[in-house]
């Protein structure tokens, strides 16, 4: 049974960066899609990056140009770099393992922008 665990969110003033990370276990990770996503208080949980096998990624207009998902084949991790955040990114953060009949989802990591 794969599993996945994020570290790295933490509280972080308005402007500043965090870099989460997501490790999963087992040996199939490169045939994966991979994707980051938030949940709020009070709001339904959104997709935030996507990144396909080959690399391709997507993202929610609201981090366009402030987020970049990566991934390293090689470490089984997916990573989510979070430049010039805002109070709006405050969330817990979830990874997930896109699967045919039953996605996998981390256990999520709290990510707070205040000063």
């Amino acid at each position: 049974q794969v599993q996945l665990v994020e570290s790295g969110g933490g509280l972080v003033q308005p402007g500043g960066s965090l870099r989460l990370s997501c490790a999963a276990s087992g040996s199939t990770f490169s045939i994966y899609s991979m994707a980051w996503y938030r949940q709020a208080p009070g709001k339904q949980r959104e997709l935030v990056a996507h990144i396909s096998t080959s690399g391709i990624t997507n993202y929610a207009d609201s981090v366009k140009g402030r987020f970049t998902i990566s991934r390293d084949n090689a470490k089984n991790t997916v990573y989510l770099q979070m430049n010039s955040l805002k109070p709006e990114d405050t969330a817990v953060y979830y990874c997930k393992q896109d699967r045919i009949i039953v996605d996998v989802w981390g256990q999520g990591t709290q990510v707070t922008v205040s000063s």
